[in-house]
């Protein structure tokens, strides 16, 4: 399974674009559309440039490639595209750790859809505060996992 155009409009429009690094509300180094930078703690030199909408483009690829991988790895139910869409943008976001052990992936696992959209709400903090940027996405997030649409 693949992100469709929808989860990828999703993603984009919460990262945002920097063609150049910056640090993230958690504190991270992050360029492009929420690429982590090594190990996001510090700005190695030969990251400390512009880079090209190509260089963007081929990151938010593997990037998403990667956590395509961890959705279907960490939730090897039956997902419709918008419930992958939704967990992907999510994963993309939090990493891969969160859903990985959290009470979201439990109750996909047990295929309670409606626990697991809730579940996706509680996801609203960066460094202890409730930030309104997450409160957006992750209501953005829960609205594509509860649609009907296919795509």
């Amino acid at each position: 399974m693949k992100t469709s155009p929808n989860g990828l409009q999703l993603i984009r429009k919460y990262e945002g674009y920097k063609s150049t690094p910056y640090r993230c509300p958690a504190g991270l180094y992050t360029v492009g559309y929420g690429h982590v930078i090594g190990n996001g703690l510090q700005l190695p030199d030969e990251w400390n440039r512009t880079l090209s909408l190509g260089e963007i483009n081929e990151l938010l690829r593997t990037d998403l490639a990667r956590f395509e991988r961890g959705v279907l790895r960490y939730c090897p139910v039956y997902l419709t595209q918008s419930q992958f869409d939704a967990l992907v943008s999510f994963s993309f976001n939090l990493g891969l750790g969160v859903p990985q052990r959290s009470t979201l992936r439990q109750k996909i696992l047990r295929k309670d859809g409606e626990g697991a959209a809730k579940e996706i709400l509680r996801y609203t903090r960066a460094g202890g505060k409730v930030l309104k940027g997450l409160t957006r996405r992750r209501q953005a997030e829960y609205n594509l996992f509860t649609s009907k649409r296919s795509s």
